[in-house]
């Protein structure tokens, strides 16, 4: 089984690239084939598919295949890990600068 941190891992190692950022983002829009993504991007065929394969094993992306094409959408919930690593640490700093604005509110009374 893997981890919260091998999947948070997966999700910020594919994110890191631009080009992936990109396709992605573009698939928030909606459902796209293969063949429109490389239409949509300077980038050939073989690498939108590299791309897509890396956000597919992030969890971040489906695809299913009709006929010849291969269509890919975003995945809901591949987001979570992420949405839950930054939630935690959200909360861990919020809770850091309220101690350190009470201390400083005592140094000044």
């Amino acid at each position: 089984m893997k981890s919260a941190a091998d999947a948070e891992d997966r999700i910020f190692q594919a994110l890191a690239d631009p080009s992936r950022r990109a396709i992605f983002e573009s698939l928030t829009r909606g459902e796209a084939a293969v063949k429109d993504l490389t239409a949509r991007f300077d980038i050939s065929q073989p690498a939108v598919s590299q791309h897509l394969a890396a956000l597919r094993d992030a969890g971040l992306v489906t695809g299913r295949r009709e006929g010849r094409l291969v269509y890919y959408r975003v995945e809901p919930q591949g987001m979570k890990p992420l949405i839950d690593w930054i939630t935690h640490y959200q909360a861990f700093w919020t809770d850091r600068v309220q101690r350190l604005e009470q201390l400083l509110e005592r140094m000044d009374g």
